[in-house]
Formats: structure tokens, sequence, C-alpha cells
């Protein structure tokens, strides 16, 4: 999968890594644990923004006057995706757009840095591009949760849902 990365109004990160770099580690682990993800003609958007553009994304496209933590615009259907040749031009798998303020806002309130909270966020929208989604069913929310976790895990971060055993 290829990133395509824009960073508008998010702070350099401390270290050596930066957002792209973490980026790139969130898209390899949920490749490794979401095989539909891992192929390489694949495309995505990655865009690192404001609140404010957030908030006007989804009013737009979702109509909702309010921003969020995270947007994802997928591309593709789900079977498109499934079926998705190795070989062949580069198809465009969605967008996503993080809203930093409120990245941020929930990152202290779960007592977590900013990155690995922008981490899990990054990883829950790649799989929302995927076809997955957590809101029709519960059934559905806890097998989206479970590959999260399990990327998550291959970085070494910890359940952002709890402690349980998956």
């Amino acid at each position: 999968m290829e990133l395509e990365i824009d960073i508008e109004g998010w702070p350099e990160m401390a270290g050596s890594q930066g957002w792209e770099e973490l980026a790139d580690r969130a898209a390899q682990a949920i490749c490794e644990v979401a095989p539909e993800l891992a192929n390489g003609r694949l495309a995505v958007s990655l865009l690192f923004t404001s609140d404010d553009e957030v908030h006007v994304l989804n009013r737009e496209w979702r109509d909702r006057d309010k921003p969020t933590n995270v947007l994802s615009f997928p591309m593709l259907e789900r079977a498109e995706l499934v079926d998705l040749a190795q070989d062949g031009p580069p198809v465009l798998l969605g967008d996503i757009a993080l809203a930093h303020e409120t990245c941020a806002r929930e990152a202290q309130e779960k007592c977590v840095a900013l990155e690995t909270h922008a981490t899990h966020l990054i990883v829950h929208g790649l799989l929302h591009l995927a076809g997955h989604d957590h809101v029709d069913s519960d059934e559905d929310a806890a097998a989206m949760e479970a590959i999260e976790i399990a990327a998550l895990a291959k970085m070494g971060i910890a359940d952002p849902y709890g402690d349980r055993e998956v």
C-alpha cells in the first residue's frame, strides 16, 4: 500500500520519527493482519489537518456539523478490494483525514501519547477504507476492534479498548 501524506498544522513529533514514518508503520502493521490491504496497487491519501478542516469535510460529506477525530472516504467497495488483482496500475483505496485538536484532546483524556492515538486512528481509518464498520452491529464492531488490536500489538501499542484478550 502506498500512502500519500499531507501534514497541515500538526506539530513535529519529538525524536527522529515523523508523522510519515508513523503512518507507514501503521499501514505495514494493518497489512499484516488484514491481507486484503496488503496489495501493492493500493494508494491511500492521508491528511493530518485541523479540526476546522475536518469539520468542513464532515459537514459537506456526512451532514454532521462538527469535527470528529478521523474521517474515511472509501473509493472501492469491499468486494472490489478483495477481488483486486496484485498486478496492474495503482488504485485509489480512499482518503483519510485526522483532526489534530480532537485527536490531541482524546489522547489526553485517554492518558496516551498523541502519536499512539493517531496510530490507532490511522489503523481504524484504513479498516473503514477496507469496508469494515463498527456502527451496524456489535458483532461487526468486535470484529473490527480485534483487527485493530492485533495491528497495534504488532507495533507494541496496548489494546486501546481495554485489557481483554483477543
